[in-house]
């Protein structure tokens, strides 16, 4: 070696080291780049031109997974119009690591219109050994890049987000061969950058999101609240009254399919509140100026039920001296409330989901096909489902009923709503009774929160209209309050080792009577001890003292 090629030996790699650290500081102009704006489309081109200082190529691309569709979005951007983005499926695992790629070649073989590319793995910081070069066939889009665009070889390093892979960014160059593994690094670079720039993209668009989820949740509340206020208005015990969370859950829904013509179907427990909900879902419709016209499917039988719901025309049956509409014509314009629906008989479901599905009836005698201009809501306390499996209901009916399915939560799940509704009933009662109290006493209150409801808000109800009445002008004590029994909750329903046996003929009154004697006994006839020995609130023991007349029992 001469004494020149040594001097020019350093010269080189100076100036390579120079390249090489200008090429790097080409990417500082990408930050306020990528930082101005939310849209990466809108910079992309910009994002493209800068990073040809740092890594030459003719194209540019990002394809970006869609993991809930399965899919990957690709969008290119080059010096010549490539046709915007396009889809194609997720074929690898998304645990697999994706490694770097470089693609030496691109061709088409004979007249296919599919392109063939020969490609390698660059073996980098992954446990899986990238495998070495490989030809493999394009996609329809990718074919039409090399076909239409001559791009022939390419270079792709992974995008992530908080170390999550989001992506690939993809450098493209008509030249065969432009890529080396030394470039690898670079690409890399730029990758964060635009990793950065989508990151920003993705917070903005999630704030934006939990924006208008809170603005939209604002809304709903506000429209609970002026319907809930209509109640109270002009509904006396149709009020919605309550605060607690369940409920306060069952009036969002409600209020979310008031607006539409949807059917409603309101399952839950005897007494939660079904006609309640109903009126509440009229109220906020566009029918609300039309009727509500309620119909109890338990209360008659199916001869009369037929007639009641579609009306019947003169000589239909013995005693039809008249044609008589039915409720689905007096509910024309509004809203039809079918109470226990549960409690139809088959051939009157298979008339109802003609109602339902052609919004037509005729008459019980008729001839005349008539349309149904009416909303259905329909309230049930049966499991339909299990209805179902045993033949007793329509499965296609059910199905037609519980477009929109609102649960209604029992009152024992909603115990912090029990001293609102009782003070409501007591102020309502008070009115129509036309008797005055001094409100409810600490004591009954406790009584009141203590109960488990298994008659629910109607069960509630009753015990308040009795208590006032007892109470002939003073407070409402707890022996005001003569509630049942409370049900306990059971694991599956039922008890592990099933119930106990019992001789034929027991006298279930005797033993309770003789139950009671041997508490009081225990607690030397402190009433409040017994009843917490018994399991019993103090107003469940004394109800059950004068049933069994041991109110004056001394020891």
């Amino acid at each position: 070696m001469t004494p020149l090629d040594e001097a020019a030996d350093p010269a080189r790699l100076l100036a390579t080291e120079r390249e090489a650290r200008r090429r790097l500081e080409s990417l500082s102009a990408l930050l306020p780049v990528v930082a101005s704006t939310l849209d990466i489309h809108e910079i992309f081109e910009r994002v493209s031109a800068i990073a040809k200082e740092a890594l030459a190529h003719d194209a540019l691309g990002i394809q970006l997974l869609q993991v809930e569709r399965n899919t990957i979005v690709a969008y290119v951007v080059s010096d010549h119009p490539v046709s915007g983005s396009w889809e194609y499926p997720i074929l690898r695992e998304l645990d697999e690591p994706e490694l770097d790629f470089i693609a030496d070649d691109a061709w088409f073989e004979d007249d296919s219109q599919i392109a063939v590319m020969k490609g390698r793995f660059v073996p980098g910081d992954t446990a899986k050994s990238p495998p070495g070069e490989m030809t493999v066939k394009l996609d329809g889009p990718r074919s039409r890049l090399v076909r239409e665009h001559g791009f022939r070889s390419y270079l792709r390093v992974p995008l992530r987000r908080e170390g999550r892979r989001i992506g690939s960014l993809v450098f493209a160059a008509r030249p065969a061969g432009r890529f080396e593994a030394s470039q690898v690094d670079m690409a890399h670079r730029i990758a964060d950058h635009v990793a950065l720039a989508l990151a920003h993209k993705h917070l903005a668009e999630e704030a934006e999101r939990a924006a208008e989820a809170r603005a939209r949740a604002t809304l709903l509340e506000e429209r609970v609240a002026e319907l809930v206020k209509r109640a109270d208005e002009r509904e006396g015990f149709h009020r919605c009254v309550g605060e607690s969370r369940p409920w306060m859950e069952v009036l969002k829904q409600a209020t979310r399919v008031a607006g539409t013509d949807t059917t409603v179907l309101l399952t839950g427990e005897s007494g939660t509140g079904k006609e309640v909900v109903a009126r509440f879902i009229h109220r906020g419709s566009p029918r609300a100026k039309g009727p509500l016209v309620a119909v109890n499917c338990a209360a008659l039988p199916e001869n009369l039920l037929e007639s009641e719901l579609f009306g019947y025309e003169r000589g239909a049956f013995s005693g039809a001296l008249t044609s008589k509409p039915g409720r689905v014509e007096q509910a024309a314009g509004g809203v039809l409330f079918l109470d226990e629906v549960g409690e139809m008989t088959l051939s009157l479901q298979s008339k109802l989901l003609r109602v339902l599905q052609e919004r037509e009836f005729q008459r019980l005698g008729g001839t005349r096909t008539q349309k149904a201009d009416v909303r259905v809501i329909a309230a049930t306390n049966r499991d339909l489902a299990a209805a179902i499996q045993k033949n007793e209901f329509r499965e296609d009916l059910y199905y037609r009923l519980r477009v929109f399915e609102i649960p209604l939560p029992p009152l024992r799940e909603r115990r912090d709503d029990v001293l609102l509704l009782a003070e409501a009933f007591l102020s309502d009662l008070e009115t129509s009774l036309r008797r005055g109290t001094e409100g409810i006493s600490p004591e009954a209150r406790e009584t009141l929160l203590a109960h488990d409801w298994p008659g629910n808000i109607r069960e509630l109800r009753n015990a308040i209209e009795r208590a006032v009445i007892l109470a002939d002008g003073g407070p409402i004590r707890a022996e005001h309050l003569p509630l049942g029994p409370a049900r306990k909750a059971v694991p599956n329903g039922r008890p592990e080792d099933g119930p106990p046996s019992l001789p034929e003929g027991t006298n279930l009154e005797a033993m309770e009577k003789a139950v009671i004697q041997r508490a009081l006994a225990q607690a030397r006839h402190n009433k409040s001890k017994a009843a917490r020995l018994l399991g019993l609130t103090r107003a469940q023991l004394y109800f059950r003292l004068e049933k069994y007349g041991l109110v004056d029992l001394e020891p």
